[in-house]
């Protein structure tokens, strides 16, 4: 048991990766804020970036994990998530990548099934 007690602390592929290369990225700025190197300063800003962009993409392939806590069984981090696909309810990532998540009512019940409705350019 940790210091923290028995919980989900998010450890997932794409946490792990993507940390791993914004550590490399801010090391690379701060060498080269000693080293007065502005291309090493824009290498490591653009690795920063390059790790955000790998995150994102982990996550949406599955490898990383839906906010708030999950249960036991999912907590390694070689699990990957099944419900990415569809997207997850209040990420931002996912919202990025045009995916919703499941819809829900604000009681958190599922809404009852109607017929889609197409609206067009005119609002109508």
């Amino acid at each position: 048991m940790s210091a923290h007690g028995n919980v989900d602390l998010g450890h997932t592929a794409a946490g792990w990766l993507g940390t791993s290369i914004a550590v490399a990225g801010f090391a690379t700025v701060g060498v080269s804020m000693v080293a007065v190197s502005v291309a090493g300063i824009i290498l490591g800003v653009a690795v920063v970036s390059l790790a955000a962009v790998v995150t994102w993409i982990l996550h949406l392939a599955g490898w990383g994990k839906p906010s708030g806590p999950r249960p036991a069984d999912q907590w390694d981090w070689k699990v990957r998530d099944l419900s990415a696909e569809g997207g997850h309810v209040n990420c931002l990532g996912c919202r990025m990548a045009g995916r919703r998540g499941p819809v829900t009512t604000p009681s958190g019940a599922q809404p009852p099934l109607t017929s889609a409705v197409v609206i067009g350019p005119d609002g109508l």
